[in-house]
């Protein structure tokens, strides 16, 4: 039986992807570089600023670049969190359904705390998320179980009576590694690894909606 659900933040219960690309491309114009396509971004704001400055810079973590550049996108990112995020259509309609059917629902992301915090606050989600669990909180972040662990640790329910629902193959990866049972958004960003069916996930929805059939099955 099914107690509770999770949640990943970007991609899954908020478009974040406008005001990343937003941030992304202040930085590529300060640097004398058109800004890109929201279409070229989106796939990769899942994989937060190390996808961002991979699709906009070419870099990787290691390059010279990367430490200066990405601080300056989290500066624009952190004063213009909320412009154009929105909760994904169906989402609020879900909430409320869980919320009457008292079901916890909680958010676990990688997204820093730092960041989470003032967006699930600025979403109106502060007062009614079980949990929510950032990518600084447990010792790990996902593709690791930890956080996971750790917000069925705080809300008080075992992992095997959780959904979590991703649009990543890590959270898939994540949610088995913790015992949960794994369901795969389509309407996210997906990334640009495997396609969806072979992430392994238990289940894919293609709306928010679902989530309340498999609850009800």
């Amino acid at each position: 039986m099914i107690s509770a659900v999770l949640f990943d933040l970007d991609g899954t219960l908020a478009d974040t992807a406008a005001d990343l690309g937003a941030a992304l491309n202040h930085v590529r114009m300060e640097e004398g570089l058109q800004a890109l396509p929201a279409a070229t971004i989106r796939p990769q704001v899942s994989n937060g600023v190390r996808g961002l400055l991979k699709v906009g810079f070419g870099l990787a973590a290691t390059d010279a670049a990367y430490a200066d550049l990405s601080q300056r996108l989290l500066a624009h990112y952190s004063v213009n969190l909320c412009v154009g995020t929105r909760l994904f259509d169906g989402i609020a309609a879900l909430l409320d359904a869980l919320d009457q059917r008292r079901i916890a629902w909680g958010i676990v992301t990688n997204k820093g705390s730092r960041y989470t915090v003032p967006l699930i606050a600025a979403l109106g989600l502060a007062s009614r998320a079980a949990c929510v669990i950032s990518g600084d909180s447990a010792a790990k972040p996902k593709p690791a179980p930890d956080p996971l662990l750790m917000a069925s640790a705080q809300i008080g329910i075992a992992p095997t009576h959780c959904h979590y629902v991703g649009d990543d193959l890590r959270d898939i990866q994540a949610g088995r590694a913790a015992g949960m049972h794994t369901v795969a958004a389509a309407w996210g960003y997906l990334g640009d690894g495997p396609p969806l069916e072979a992430w392994g996930a238990d289940t894919i929805i293609h709306s928010p909606a679902e989530v309340l059939s498999l609850i009800e099955c």
